[in-house]
């Protein structure tokens, strides 16, 4: 039997797949969090950062937690930049000039997938590395007949996990140990998204954003004291010289619960001023905190329109627009990299550990999304007939990709237009008109009789429709006037011999009646 391998050629032993790795770490599920964002000063989030960068990752994973759970606006703009992922299409594509083998192995896992129960949640919580610089989904497989498959996808908290102390680019289980636990092969699903550049520790994006998070922390608080305060008299307590501690404590409860009682008791020889109310403006507050969410909406989405307006309002939409496209340049950088992700760590096991042969990893088949940009179709209607007009060679293909819009496989049925007739003539000695032809399905028994009324003389039709035009023919000939021809055609119509006409009209269509009755049952020729 051929030895299994991972994409970097480790060797599996499917023994190891039989139970999750962490169920081997029992305390890392027995953790509380520590909230290190209680009490967060620019001190602290320094002391935390740096701890990162040393390989201890437990504080600043759940110091970014934390911020997720406790800012709205950072929750929002992260949860549009995630979930936006999940209105693209994709597919599983073998490899360029692909054999017949890795055709199959791409069809078998597009249909695993599409099978595959919590695929958008394994999008999701694979996207939840934008923010931290790592998502680790650990992968609990079962064998169903002889079939290994993904029983169930568990999101693993960031904190359960340290660097390696000999490479920095290495996560590892906390075990108590100072190295950390290694991870298993074909145990996890590791996205690393590239949000920026560096180690692992200092590449997630919540890196950025923590400085906002503490300045708009620090106005928000500010803020709430401000209102508490503002709006109510100044009250000073007055005691006389030698008053009691006791009686001080008393002065102090009244002065206190004046502020919302409104009434109080204190002793005669003590007294209680009110002074002028507290004054201030909520405008410095609301100004860091409008500054802190447009630096958190610029680093999560590329801009702020995609999330607020200007206060002007002027050009909102058109730079909305132009932030847009930024927006979609994120998002096609996320697509490729967690489809780089989920065809490493989720393809690459399926196929090795369920396909027979030796399988190339160069030459596996790979998640792909739809990252096209559909052409406006209103636009393109309109433009592409007068650019085929004036002779430029357009190919189909090119139009079904641009429009977004896929192309009919053989005998697929197919949107048609309106049946539209076409007026066809025949030269039989002289031009006749002929009957129309109707662009549409084909059927046999309506071929024949097409065929059988254009088999019939055009002379002898000719000759019915020269006896009875034959008063109007006269007039035209010596040259009448056109009062005069409508003269004519006044007088000679009461005595217009149409019977021939009108005869051979009704042998038509009897004709034409039976053989719909007798032949209305046939199928249509395609």
């Amino acid at each position: 039997m051929a030895q299994i391998v991972d994409v970097y050629g480790n060797p599996i032993r499917t023994q190891q797949l039989r139970e999750p790795q962490t169920s081997r770490l029992a305390g890392l599920a027995k953790e509380f969090a520590q909230h290190p964002a209680k009490g967060l000063t620019p001190a602290k989030l320094a002391r935390i950062l740096v701890e990162a960068e040393q390989g201890n990752l437990q504080a600043q994973a759940e110091l970014f937690m934390d911020m997720e759970e406790r800012d709205a606006h950072l929750f929002a703009e992260m949860s549009k930049r995630k979930r936006a992922i999940l209105g693209l299409d994709w597919a599983v594509e073998p490899p360029r000039n692909a054999s017949a083998a890795e055709k199959a192995d791409a069809d078998y896992l597009h249909e695993l997938l599409l099978d595959l129960e919590g695929l958008e949640d394994l999008l999701l919580d694979a996207l939840d590395g934008i923010g931290h610089g790592y998502s680790c989904i650990e992968l609990e497989w079962a064998l169903q007949g002889r079939e290994w498959m993904p029983l169930a996808f568990h999101h693993r908290p960031q904190s359960w996990f340290q660097l390696n102390p000999e490479d920095q680019n290495e996560l590892r289980l906390r075990d108590n140990s100072p190295a950390g636990e290694a991870l298993q092969p074909f145990g996890w699903i590791i996205h690393r998204p590239r949000a920026r550049s560096g180690y692992v520790a200092r590449s997630g994006l919540f890196r950025v954003l923590a400085w906002p998070y503490l300045f708009r922390h620090y106005a928000t608080s500010d803020l709430a004291e401000m209102l508490e305060i503002y709006g109510l008299p100044i009250r000073l307590g007055k005691y006389p010289p030698g008053t009691a501690d006791e009686e001080k404590a008393t002065l102090l409860r009244a002065v206190t619960g004046l502020g919302h009682a409104a009434a109080g008791i204190i002793p005669e020889t003590m007294a209680i001023d009110f002074q002028q109310a507290a004054q201030g403006s909520s405008e410095p507050f609301l100004a860091m905190m409008r500054q802190s969410e447009d630096a958190i909406s610029k680093a999560v989405l590329g801009g702020t329109l995609t999330s607020t307006t200007s206060q002007s309002g002027g050009g909102a939409f058109a730079l909305g627009q132009v932030h847009n496209e930024v927006r979609h340049d994120l998002l096609a950088s996320d697509a490729r990299q967690l489809a780089a992700t989920l065809s490493r760590d989720l393809l690459w096991p399926l196929l090795v550990l369920n396909r027979p042969g030796s399988p190339d990893v160069r030459r596996a088949p790979r998640l792909v999304f739809d990252l096209r940009e559909q052409a406006d179709i209103t636009s393109m209607a309109q433009s592409i007939p007068a650019l085929v007009n004036v002779g430029l060679e357009i190919p189909s293909a090119w139009v079904y990709d641009k429009l977004g819009i896929p192309q009919p496989a053989k005998n697929e049925p197919v949107l048609r237009s309106a049946a539209q007739p076409a007026i066809l003539s025949r030269q039989h000695g002289q031009r006749v008109a002929a009957l129309a032809t109707i662009v549409g399905p084909r059927y046999g028994d309506q071929q024949a009789l097409d065929k059988a009324l254009a088999d019939l003389p055009a002379k002898d039709m000719q000759n019915q429709a020269n006896d009875l035009l034959a008063p109007l023919l006269e007039a035209v000939n010596r040259g009448d006037s056109e009062t005069e021809l409508l003269g004519a055609l006044a007088e000679a119509f009461p005595d217009m011999d149409d019977s021939a006409l009108t005869d051979a009209l009704h042998r038509l269509l009897f004709a034409a009646d039976t053989w719909g009755r007798l032949h209305g049952n046939l199928d249509r020729i395609d």
